[in-house]
């Protein structure tokens, strides 16, 4: 429909001809109330603002000779950030002439992200950078899910246990209760 005819429509019906998809071929217009349709749109722009999630950076460092204690205890600092739904920059530094030996630095890393990538997924491959290798690693909501329900299933056989223990402890007490309403009716008897 020519655009002067369609104009002459949204008049008549006293309503707006809006432009709604200009890019395309031909350009696509509707008759509608202006102010309810930019109403509508802001609308559905805050509740996608609403439901989006940022994710931020975290970085944790080792040093090629870490220890491993300490590649143990900022491992479970590394998983904790993609339990949060945190990307993990993850970078080995190498100091001095330790750059003459990049495979410790790479072996490092490969048993860092061995013991991540069980809740987490690969963003990009270690790669060496000046003195540092690094390699992003983000969290996969399918392995994170899967891990969880996981340790449920490894919990709950405790709480079955716990409650017996509980059903056992209850029952000696009722025993007790009853033997000891026994010796008191006997001292009774017995005054």
């Amino acid at each position: 429909m020519p655009s002067h005819e369609a104009l002459r429509l949204a008049q008549s019906r006293s309503l707006d001809l809006v432009e709604i998809a200009p890019n395309s071929k031909p350009p696509v217009c509707k008759v509608i109330d202006y102010g309810k349709y930019n109403y509508e749109r802001q609308k559905k722009d805050k509740l996608q603002k609403k439901n989006q999630s940022v994710m931020s950076v975290k970085e944790i460092r080792f040093n090629a000779n870490t220890d491993s204690h300490d590649i143990e205890f900022k491992t479970k600092h590394l998983k904790q950030f993609l339990f949060d739904g945190h990307k993990v920059k993850t970078s080995v530094l190498y100091k001095g002439r330790m750059i003459t030996h990049p495979e410790i630095g790479q072996k490092l890393m490969e048993e860092v992200l061995a013991k991540v990538l069980d809740i987490g997924k690969l963003e990009s491959k270690p790669k060496l950078e000046g003195k540092m290798l690094t390699a992003f690693v983000v969290p996969d909501k399918n392995k994170i899910s899967a891990y969880n329900a996981k340790i449920a299933k490894m919990n709950k056989p405790k709480t079955a246990e716990k409650n017996v223990n509980d059903k056992v402890e209850e029952s000696e007490t009722v025993a007790t209760l009853d033997t000891a309403k026994d010796i008191k009716k006997e001292e009774d008897i017995n005054s």
